[in-house]
């Protein structure tokens, strides 16, 4: 980030559910693959080829375009030992980086406090949806969640709350209200301090939409809503350096090939619609793109489907990005095949390891939890 002198911004897409990386990055010259896959699978002269073994999906052309021009990196084999195979348990194991215990520390609060360690700017860090992912969970790391940026704010201009005085008065009371089912003391404070940090982070970013101008046609589909607030508010030049949100369901065990059609059509327009708007703003060489999911799907298809598996794969994409496939594609191989999986061969922790220590310049090994193999991808 020295030569654009700007701070460099993490947009992090989680792909809830668990996206079926088989069908994504298609094996499309292996056999194992076409033989497991009757009733899923996407036919070979449908496919994007990246190389002799492996291709897009042809949802994926946007994406594919991205790929092309250098900007996008495809992490193989990805995930962790042991999976779960359960969305919730898998999910805290990726938010948290704690595959041994259930953790309750999020590994992007951890980042957001290192890069504010006094919690003074509140939107540092801005999810974009429904609740708080356990990513952003950390007590006293301040984050500002918005599930519509039109309205977000509302609060703060409701008649008779006017001043910041006025609102704590009111969240005081708020929380007398509900003071004997929670208790008092430290749960209180936090709560308060909470509520607090909610509504100056509503009074910062309310001005995001008005200030925003675009010749960008966004789809009118959620993750491409999504991905707009995330450029409005970027290019409202707030401080903002995490952005996280999510898409989904990929939950694909009846009924696949539409559904995973349409969800990767809609992620991919926005991915690129997103990428174009910035470079239209001059907003995007300091933004790079994570994407995830909590594993991978079953090798064999189940009639309509695919169930719960292990090894997956990842994403990142952007304009400083160097480009191209990292890692191992797992083996279909029956015999190398882990409980009929794709058996996960790069730590999930390397990748994040690799996005902290290389873009943001922090120290991974505290938010991470150890040392792991990262990938050089700037």
């Amino acid at each position: 980030m020295t030569a654009t002198k700007k701070d460099p911004v993490v947009v992090i897409l989680q792909l809830t559910g668990a996206n079926d990386i088989l069908n994504t990055i298609i094996p499309y010259t292996n056999g194992h693959y076409y033989d497991n896959r009757p009733k899923v699978v996407i036919p070979q002269d449908t496919v994007l080829p990246i190389d002799d073994t492996l291709a897009f999906n042809p949802q994926l052309a946007p994406l594919k375009n991205m790929y092309d021009d250098g900007n996008m990196a495809i992490i193989h084999g990805i995930g962790f030992e042991n999976s779960p195979r359960s969305h919730f348990r898998a999910m805290d194991i990726w938010h948290t980086c704690e595959p041994e215990i259930v953790g309750t520390e999020g590994w992007v609060a951890k980042v957001v406090r290192d890069l504010d360690p006094q919690g003074e700017n509140v939107v540092k860090c801005v999810n974009i949806g429904q609740g708080l992912p356990r990513a952003l969970a950390l007590r006293g790391v301040p984050i500002t969640s918005v599930s519509n940026l039109e309205t977000y704010g509302v609060m703060s201009s409701v008649p008779g709350i006017s001043g910041e005085e006025e609102r704590n008065r009111l969240l005081d009371r708020f929380a007398r209200m509900y003071a004997p089912a929670i208790g008092t003391g430290a749960t209180m404070d936090f709560l308060g301090q909470t509520g607090r940090d909610a509504l100056k982070g509503a009074d910062i970013i309310k001005s995001a939409p008005a200030n925003y101008t675009s010749t960008i046609e966004y789809a009118d589909n959620p993750i491409a809503k999504s991905l707009r607030d995330v450029a409005r508010v970027h290019t409202a030049n707030l401080g903002t350096q995490i952005f996280y949100t999510a898409h989904g369901p990929f939950d694909t065990h009846f009924n696949q090939p539409p559904m995973h059609t349409r969800l990767w059509g809609e992620v991919s327009g926005a991915i690129t619609d997103f990428f174009d708007d910035l470079r239209a703003h001059d907003a995007s060489d300091n933004v790079v793109m994570m994407i995830f999911t909590e594993f991978g799907r079953r090798v064999r298809d189940n009639g309509t489907g695919t169930d719960h598996g292990a090894g997956g794969g990842a994403f990142i994409i952007g304009d400083m990005v160097k480009g191209g496939m990292y890692g191992t594609y797992p083996s279909l191989a029956p015999e190398d095949l882990n409980q009929g999986d794709l058996d996960p061969n790069y730590d999930f922790r390397g990748f994040y390891s690799s996005v902290v220590d290389q873009w943001l310049g922090l120290d991974p090994v505290p938010i991470v939890g150890g040392k792991f193999e990262q990938i050089q991808f700037v």
